[in-house]
């Protein structure tokens, strides 16, 4: 069994008020009375329950933090950004992985209310989390969301301009000579999926290249999904000449089923994503990318967050839009075989 405060307080002498002071910092309690609460609280290996200090103060010094996928090195980053922001103001971060599963998504945000969080940093599954989030949103309680806007929900939120970012990937396949584009793409209940899309159509239109929707491939934004797209990419006559990924997980998973068949990149079909792999990058920098400052994001939505959780934010929501960066390696083919549609 833990240990509890009071027994902390019998074994000291003194009053459950007098060790909640000392465990707190506060003023009023003697030094010697303060050192020997302090060597039974050494003793005991007593661990203050904040849920329960933040039943009577209405602050746990927590945060909730959910991502959908916390494999994918963006998220990854993310988390980090945000848990150094938080940890140098005090704060905790409580960090679920949705997996991408809206009934998941809301048991998280039902579990973390319930331990009195005291905001929530989400990127969320898609625009079906908006039914979740209202519920908070009405009663303003602090919320940030990363990444991934929710249809009709309005509250702060961090992205980047997706759409701006996959046009100049796009302009970029096609100054190096592709034409036959094919994009894989998550579903378009994802903000970023669709905004990404826009982009690449608004380039192709540019270049007096017509879209076709036969080339654009809708997958789970996983390295399973970039497989099971790329094998139906791999189908189709004539094969595309490239392969636009809408993350990095889905990039990965692509790699795969082109090995699988014997095909090389760039030399047989050029390969191209949103967001980096930082540690295959420094291994062997080798795919272009269209890098998005995912630190960046979780410092900036935790800061938000404090500043919401402080009464320092007005009323308004607030985007911050963050540009990505085009990033050229070896996979885009500066040399491609030209394939005309």
């Amino acid at each position: 069994m833990a240990v509890t405060l009071r027994e902390v307080a019998e074994k000291a002498g003194v009053s459950a008020m007098t060790v909640s002071r000392v465990i707190n910092g506060a003023a009023g309690v003697r030094d010697d009375t303060r050192r020997r609460v302090e060597e039974v609280i050494a003793a005991l290996d007593y661990v203050p329950n904040r849920i329960a200090r933040g039943l009577l103060s209405s602050r746990t010094g927590i945060l909730g933090l959910i991502v959908p996928d916390v494999v994918n090195p963006f998220f990854t980053l993310v988390v980090r950004g945000a848990e150094t922001v938080a940890r140098r103001a005090g704060y905790r971060v409580l960090l679920c992985n949705s997996e991408a599963d809206l009934a998941l998504e809301r048991q998280y945000i039902d579990d973390m209310t319930s331990l009195r969080i005291e905001g929530l940093l989400i990127a969320p599954v898609g625009d079906r989390s908006r039914a979740s989030l209202l519920s908070l949103t009405r009663r303003a309680f602090p919320l940030v969301l990363i990444d991934r806007s929710v249809e009709r929900l309005d509250c702060d939120l961090v992205q980047a301009d997706s759409a701006a970012g996959a046009r100049e990937m796009t302009e970029h396949l096609v100054a190096v000579g592709h034409r036959r584009i094919a994009f894989i793409k998550g579903d378009d209940d994802m903000s970023t999926s669709r905004d990404r899309l826009l982009g690449h159509r608004r380039a192709l239109e540019a270049a007096a290249i017509a879209f076709r929707p036969e080339l654009v491939f809708v997958t789970t934004v996983d390295r399973i999904g970039g497989y099971r797209a790329m094998q139906q990419v791999l189908r189709i006559e004539p094969r595309p000449s490239a392969v636009f990924t809408v993350n990095n997980m889905t990039a990965l998973g692509a790699m795969q089923a082109l090995r699988e068949q014997g095909l090389a990149v760039p030399a047989d079909i050029a390969l191209v994503c949103f967001d980096d792999v930082e540690h295959l990058a420094v291994l062997s920098p080798f795919l272009t990318v269209m890098d998005q400052p995912a630190e960046p994001f979780g410092t900036i939505a935790a800061q938000l967050l404090l500043e919401r959780i402080g009464g320092q934010a007005g009323e308004r929501a607030r985007v911050v839009s963050l540009k990505p960066d085009l990033v050229v390696r070896e996979s885009c083919g500066s040399r491609p075989r030209d394939r005309q549609s």
